[in-house]
């Protein structure tokens, strides 16, 4: 085997060696937290208030929604701005405040956010402006808001929000991903860089925790959880359409 061939097989090994101990942080440290999350939607639904999911990007979004196995009840929080303005470019007047702070309230007034329901915003660094915006925004609105950021990376940085609070500065309820500074997990030998980033992976395990207590703590309370089958199984649209009816009407 080449040094190279050796090389890449122990970075293997080493990515898998920090996902065993990421998961066994995580277990460890934020089982108090998943609980406390579980406890807060599970209450949510069975009153019939609802969960948004806001996802900057790191799996979120596409993890937790519409997947099978999971609930009908997680969905997303899309917001978006587009501008259309194609005048000849120049150079930006540094004494303007584009800052984007006080759009998402906003937004929220236009969404189907409520009091009483649950808001998870997914931000790995918590430090952009879009996230801390929503978090205050939500909590004004009534809706309790959950955070799911790396605590260690994000305190290492500065907020771009006029408050100067990062998200888990800003939410009711933080859970901690547990990624490192800069989030990649494991050190390539020679190469000033890191790969394998932990928050997608973290932040997936954690809301699928979530989501498995949720179940729990529905069937405790006697709610029936809409839980989506896998559409390549012969007769699951039929059974997920009256899923998504049975949410429509409980809210769980």
């Amino acid at each position: 085997m080449t040094f190279e061939g050796l090389v890449f097989f122990l970075l293997k090994e080493k990515f898998f060696e920090s996902l065993k101990q990421l998961i066994a942080t995580i277990e460890e440290k934020q089982n108090d937290g998943i609980t406390k999350a579980a406890q807060v939607i599970a209450d949510a639904m069975a009153d019939g208030k609802c969960v948004h999911i806001y996802d900057t990007g790191h799996m979120l979004n596409s993890e937790l929604l519409n997947r099978a196995g999971g609930l009908t009840a997680f969905r997303a929080l899309n917001i978006s701005l587009h501008v259309d303005d194609n005048v000849r470019k120049r150079p930006r007047d540094p004494g303007v405040d584009r800052s984007m702070a006080g759009l998402m309230h906003f937004a929220l007034k236009q969404s189907n956010v409520h009091p009483g329901d649950v808001l998870v915003i997914g931000s790995v660094s918590g430090k952009s402006v879009s996230p801390v915006d929503l978090a205050i925004a939500a909590k004004e609105f009534g809706a309790y808001v959950i955070a799911m950021t790396s605590v260690e990376y994000s305190s290492q940085l500065k907020s771009e929000h006029p408050t100067g609070k990062r998200l888990f500065e800003a939410a009711d309820l933080v859970l901690d991903n547990c990624a490192p500074p800069l989030d990649a997990m494991v050190e390539v030998p020679g190469q000033d860089i890191a790969i394998c980033p932990a928050s997608g992976i973290s932040a997936a395990t954690i809301m699928w925790a979530v989501k498995a207590q949720v179940v729990e703590l529905l069937l405790e309370k006697n709610k029936k959880p809409s839980i989506l089958k896998s559409i390549n199984n012969p007769g699951s649209d039929v059974f997920n359409e009256e899923v998504y009816r049975r949410y429509e009407e409980t809210g769980c």
